[in-house]
């Protein structure tokens, strides 16, 4: 991990637009399908390059979803993209009972998940796919927080063979890996370590997470931060570890605080090593329209808001 510039952002949507133009080189069998989104979800980069490979099946989710599936069941690694909310909304019948259930090779892309897609409001904020998406049998569930974890997740789900769920977000953030970092599904990362109090985030908001770790170390409080990027399967040897030591875990996630991050550490908690887990998220309410800096904010995602959260716990 390099030296964080927070000033200096990258999209993590362009990270797999570039990565699935690139695989597109040297996959010959790797194809697109988006739903009216490509300038969006960034598959209008691999349309380009390879347009005889790219299928947009429009306002259409579930025919982009059975249409994916058709083509992994005759050998073609399809990238299937669209905003996450209509991915796993409108399309949760097809994924559940086509794509799951067969453990078809199927790689969807839920792109603008979350309060950060801003302005578009609560209609197009998804803050319950990661729910959806890991309740089903097969299905493995990726949140990547930067632009090198997006790219080297995607180069993994290409080379994986099953069902895979990426969630992308719109809002640009600061490189937090570098080119010596090494994705993997078994494996939460260590950022920093602490004793006093274990940060488990995942996701679009990491940075926001390593500032109010900034701002505890000036409060007295040194907390460990563990980033999860793959979200099922869960790695709760990591986390476990974590949590014994400082003896309070803390979630942040750009989602609901139902069925996520928050709700997976709490299940793999309560199995083996309980301790006390403070969830911060969405309240279980819907999103709204708002910069996503006002947003993050509102609804106590920020730095600052994350860190005065953490203070007053630890009072």
């Amino acid at each position: 991990m390099s030296t964080i510039n927070y000033d200096s952002k990258k999209s993590i949507r362009g990270a797999f637009g570039e990565e699935l133009a690139e695989l597109g080189k040297n996959i010959p069998n790797v194809v697109a399908l988006d739903a009216d989104l490509s300038g969006s979800t960034q598959t209008s980069l691999f349309a380009k390059a390879f347009p005889e490979r790219f299928f947009d099946v429009g306002i259409a989710e579930q025919d982009l979803m059975t249409t994916a599936l058709g083509l992994s069941l005759e050998g073609f690694i399809p990238f299937a993209a669209t905003f996450a909310v209509f991915a796993t909304g409108r399309a949760y019948d097809q994924i559940r009972n086509s794509i799951c259930y067969q453990k078809s090779n199927v790689k969807i892309i839920g792109a603008h998940g979350g309060i950060t897609v801003g302005e578009d409001g609560a209609s197009h904020q998804a803050l319950e796919d990661v729910s959806l998406m890991r309740g089903l049998p097969n299905m493995t569930v990726i949140v990547p927080g930067d632009y090198e974890q997006t790219r080297q997740a995607v180069r993994f789900a290409a080379s994986y063979n099953g069902p895979v769920y990426i969630r992308l977000s719109r809002m640009n953030v600061p490189d937090i890996f570098d080119k010596n970092y090494k994705f993997s599904i078994n494996k939460a990362v260590v950022l920093k370590e602490g004793t006093d109090v274990s940060l488990i985030t995942a996701g679009d908001i990491l940075a926001e997470v390593m500032k109010a770790s900034e701002i505890l170390t000036n409060h007295g409080i040194n907390a460990e931060i563990i980033n999860v990027p793959v979200i099922k399967p869960l790695d709760c040897g990591t986390i476990i570890n974590s949590v014994n030591k400082t003896k309070l875990a803390v979630t942040i996630e750009n989602h609901s605080v139902i069925g996520g991050l928050g709700s997976a550490v709490c299940e793999c908690l309560a199995a083996d090593a309980p301790n006390k887990v403070i969830r911060i998220g969405v309240n279980d309410c819907f999103g709204q329209s708002g910069s996503p800096d006002e947003l993050l904010k509102y609804y106590g995602l920020d730095a600052v808001s994350i860190a005065d959260r953490i203070i007053e716990l630890k009072k």
